[in-house]
């Protein structure tokens, strides 16, 4: 069990298979790029399902997302999530994506057993899409969300972030169309997680400002914490139901003290939180040859280590080294 000095329980597995991505949000990383991983020092495609075997059957770990980068970029995908699926006890497992990827995809990612996807979209207007993205792929993403709800990749998420003088008025729109086609919209405040380390808080869209925005077009009715448990998106009924739309507001209302979170980078580190400063080295253990009892233990003391919360609301935080598309969504 993944047990922290807080009695938080980490159950779901956040595995990062590659830092690269094949868009360049402004929010995440410079037009050039960033300078990626080495072949090497990535997990090979054993590696990382050894170390999902490890959480799933002797951490106790339930829930298993596959993140990137962009991880429709790892050519061994179908066969991960193939033999994570084959685990016992077998985990549920899901995809973070930019959709870029996902028409093609989605049909084998769900035969291998794949059960859902989440999607970053942040417009719906492709012009501000490629003023985000630097990249004109917009309807590639309409696309291959269509081919994840085709291939019964359900519930499709969508993750949306909104930015100040880009998209901040288009959330009545992309909820109003999440609903229409069928999706789960979710609005994540900017976080400071960019290469840049350009965040600021002033200015930023809040979840306060999301929620006044929806509020002119729609009747939302909160959730409530029962239904949230660990969940980090607080949710709202729309207009009576049946659709939702959550927001996770990890800056302004960080969710810390129910997080059930453990993180793996595509190089093998250890993050017991996304604005971690720490990481703990799995992958040296497993190139000494360590055994999986050994790598539970090491495992095991990294999240007994983990922080209260965040440190976000403190003044004196400090943004992560490692960028979002380093640390895995």
């Amino acid at each position: 069990m993944l047990i922290d000095t807080y009695g938080r329980v980490a159950t779901d597995l956040r595995v990062s298979l590659t830092d690269r991505c094949n868009l360049r949000c402004t929010y995440c990383m410079p037009e050039e790029g960033l300078q990626w991983l080495a072949k090497p020092d990535l997990l090979t495609d054993d590696e990382i399902v050894r170390l999902v075997r490890v959480a799933v059957t002797e951490l106790g770990v339930t829930e298993v997302r596959f993140t990137g980068g962009e991880p429709l970029l790892r050519p061994g995908l179908v066969g991960i999530v193939e033999r994570c699926a084959a685990l016992t006890p077998r985990p549920r497992m899901s995809l973070t994506t930019n959709g870029i990827g996902l028409k093609r995809t989605a049909a084998a990612l769900e035969a291998a057993g794949l059960d859902r996807v989440n999607v970053s979209l942040d417009t719906l207007r492709p012009d501000v899409f490629k003023t985000l993205t630097r990249r004109d792929r917009h309807q590639d993403v309409i696309d291959g969300m269509a081919a994840a709800r085709e291939a019964g990749l359900t519930p499709v998420k969508i993750n949306a972030v909104l930015m100040p003088g880009l998209n901040e008025d288009e959330a009545p729109d992309l909820l109003g169309w999440a609903m229409e086609q069928g999706y789960e919209l979710r609005f994540i405040e900017q976080m400071p997680l960019d290469a840049q380390h350009g965040w600021k808080r002033d200015g930023m869209i809040t979840a306060g400002d999301i929620l006044e925005s929806l509020r002119t077009r729609f009747e939302l009715t909160p959730e409530g914490s029962d239904e949230r448990g660990s969940a980090p998106a607080e949710r709202w009924v729309v207009d009576g139901g049946p659709h939702t739309v959550g927001v996770i507001a990890s800056v302004t209302r960080p969710f810390c003290r129910a997080c059930d979170r453990t993180r793996l980078t595509a190089d093998g580190q250890v993050r017991t939180c996304l604005f971690a400063t720490e990481e703990t080295d799995l992958r040296g253990a497993l190139r000494s040859e360590a055994s999986d009892a050994e790598i539970a233990g090491i495992w095991k003391k990294a999240m007994w280590g983990k922080k209260a919360g965040s440190g976000l609301d403190d003044p004196s935080f400090l943004q992560p080294e490692r960028p979002m598309s380093a640390i895995g969504g």
